[in-house]
């Protein structure tokens, strides 16, 4: 039987060494699980409010991730529910129980376990997420300051100041004063300021390499801390250094 030369070959069968893309077959796209759909949505909100704001519509969220709005709410069916999500994940996340055997460590000097747990927390804190989400909520909705700062009131303050006294050979169990605390925020607060300029005033920090620095710049911010709460809060009375001279 006489075939027509102009009828249309099919095409060849695919060659299985090859992808999608070379047989021109549309890719399939992988399906989520439930557990993996919750974390993109919960990664595309950290990164959408960094970048926006906790004011931020849902609606945007959604096409920004590449899902529907009613599938974002079948995961958080309200934008607290979402908000409270990537507190857990970013914020509270962080803290590590390891940081408070540190700072209870006895055997350590001062100086030496309060270098090292700035240091450390310094390299957990100084993302772009954690440092603009902190900021956008504080001039919201304050939801995510208020939880995070109790969480350093209760578990991190209070030894940060008892170290303090410990250095400065004061035997105290009182409560904190407010002029101890002050000065204690002027030393988490400036190494905060080394983020905040980072990622929300977008200045350089001095030095080149200026992440490179970060341990340096720490070291410093304590010993300066240490010595200014000797000098500041617990001089030594005149009759004490008196009778030292003799």
């Amino acid at each position: 039987m006489r075939t027509d030369s102009t009828a249309p070959h099919p095409p060849p069968p695919a060659n299985p060494a090859f992808g999608a893309e070379a047989t021109g077959a549309p890719r399939l796209r992988k399906r989520l699980t439930n557990a993996e759909r919750e974390r993109q949505i919960v990664e595309g909100a950290i990164r959408f409010f960094s970048d926006r704001g906790l004011d931020g519509q849902l609606r945007d969220l959604a096409k920004n991730i590449g899902v529907t709005h009613a599938l974002l709410y079948h995961y958080f069916p309200t934008k607290q529910a979402l908000i409270d999500r990537v507190y857990v994940e970013l914020f509270e996340g962080l803290w590590q129980p390891a940081w408070e055997r540190l700072l209870d460590d006895s055997k350590l000097d001062v100086e030496t376990k309060v270098t090292r747990f700035y240091r450390d927390y310094a390299k957990a804190i100084f993302s772009r997420d954690f440092v603009r989400i902190l900021i956008f909520s504080g001039l919201s909705d304050h939801t995510i300051p208020d939880r995070f700062f109790e969480l350093l009131r209760s578990r991190l303050f209070p030894r940060l100041i008892r170290e303090t006294r410990r250095h400065c050979a004061v035997v105290s169990r009182a409560k904190p004063t407010a002029r101890e605390l002050e000065l204690l925020m002027g030393l988490h607060g400036g190494i905060f300021y080394i983020g905040l300029r980072r990622w929300v005033y977008e200045q350089p920090v001095h030095g080149a390499e200026a992440s490179e620095h970060d341990d340096a710049y720490i070291g410093d911010r304590v010993k300066s801390y240490l010595l200014s709460a000797r000098k500041v809060l617990y001089p030594t009375p005149a009759k004490k250094r008196a009778t030292r001279r003799t």
